[in-house]
């Protein structure tokens, strides 16, 4: 049997981006040879690096790299060297959201909670993390105020906050089947009591889970309490469902509770199952270049990419179990370094290999 072949557009972007990039390729050509999986890399510029060279955060070989390839795998892009353009110029703006809209990315899936062996790194009390817990929000990435019709004038600010019945049917499907396959239970996230957009999605997920997913448990939170609600009863979830705004906010609050956005992985994907798979953090230009990032949020979008595009669940699974053998033989990068015995700090390379060696 001929192994597979998957080609990937890879964009490493600015900042950390290049250093932990190349920790998850390591990791996938360990894979290629473990599984007999063939992976073809086409690198290319995007964010800042692609307007120093080009002029454009998302040039026009960048795109059609994307377009012709299986999956994007992306680092990360931004910094205070580009803050002074127009905001719809700079890194993130110009090259994350289109593409999100031109290949139509519409749920963003991010996985978040604390692992046992990392209580000491999170911010919430032991007595709240328990053993450790896990859930995954569910964003809608196309419509809200981030797509609406925008106005500003020197007195006055506007932002359309929009959504069609096609784009909240479609993400509810998503919630819901992730719940069949995990706890059963998804939370719904809006503000429904204020908002008019808020209480048509509201009825919208209900008239879907009533019509194809009656077997899985659905309850509402407004936005607010949901925040609240996160930080001291996190086992209460399993998949949350979020509009575009709100689930940005809950998002990185969930990375965050994790003890560092530097594990977190996120996918955007179509209908298509074609995505992006990039980590939660931001490029951080403070720390580039040092050798100290944590590279297992890239690592666990590239495990992210394989189980979701490509179906590749026995690679998938051996990625995450490499992960946390390490993480369970005390290795930590300085995002996640307590000081607290059995813990060996290291660097972001160091991490990389360990996590080859566990997969080997």
């Amino acid at each position: 049997m001929s192994p597979k072949n998957y080609k990937i557009a890879i964009l490493a972007g600015d900042g950390i981006g290049h250093e932990v990039m190349v920790e998850a390729k390591k990791v996938l050509a360990t894979v290629s040879s473990k599984f007999q999986i063939g992976f073809e890399f086409d690198e290319k510029l995007v964010g800042g690096a692609a307007i120093d060279a080009t002029g454009e955060a998302l040039p026009a070989d960048t795109l059609t790299a994307c377009e012709n390839s299986d999956a994007i795998l992306f680092g990360s892009v931004g910094g205070e060297k580009w803050n002074s353009l127009p905001p719809e110029k700079r890194p993130e703006v110009g090259a994350l959201l289109p593409l999100r809209k031109h290949f139509d990315l519409f749920a963003n899936i991010r996985p978040a909670g604390v692992l046992s062996m990392l209580k000491n790194s999170s911010p919430l009390k032991p007595e709240i993390i328990c053993d450790g817990f896990n859930f995954t929000v569910v964003r809608e990435l196309t419509g809200d105020v981030y797509f609406g019709e925008k106005k500003l004038t020197k007195d006055f600010g506007s932002d359309l906050m929009i959504y069609q019945k096609s784009q909240v049917e479609r993400i509810a499907r998503v919630a819901f089947e992730l719940a069949r396959n995990s706890r059963q239970k998804v939370t719904n996230i809006d503000k429904a009591n204020v908002l008019a957009t808020s209480q048509f999605w509201r009825s919208v997920v209900e008239e879907i889970h009533a019509k194809e997913f009656p077997e899985i448990e659905l309850n509402h939170l407004y936005i607010d309490n949901a925040t609240m609600q996160i930080l001291v009863r996190p086992q209460n979830f399993d998949i949350i469902l979020a509009g575009n705004l709100f689930g940005d906010i809950l998002s990185d609050e969930a990375a965050q509770i994790s003890g560092s956005i530097g594990l977190q992985a996120s996918a955007s994907i179509n209908s298509q199952k074609f995505g992006l798979f990039e980590p939660m953090g931001g490029s951080a230009p403070d720390i580039a270049g040092k050798g100290i990032a944590n590279p297992i949020a890239q690592i666990g979008s590239a495990a992210m990419m394989l189980e979701i595009s490509f179906g590749e669940l026995a690679a998938t699974k051996s990625i995450k179990k490499a992960i946390l053998k390490t993480l369970e033989s005390g290795c930590r990068t300085a995002d996640i370094f307590t000081g607290f015995a059995g813990e060996k700090k290291v660097s972001t390379a160091e991490m990389g290999e360990e996590i080859t060696k566990n997969l080997e």
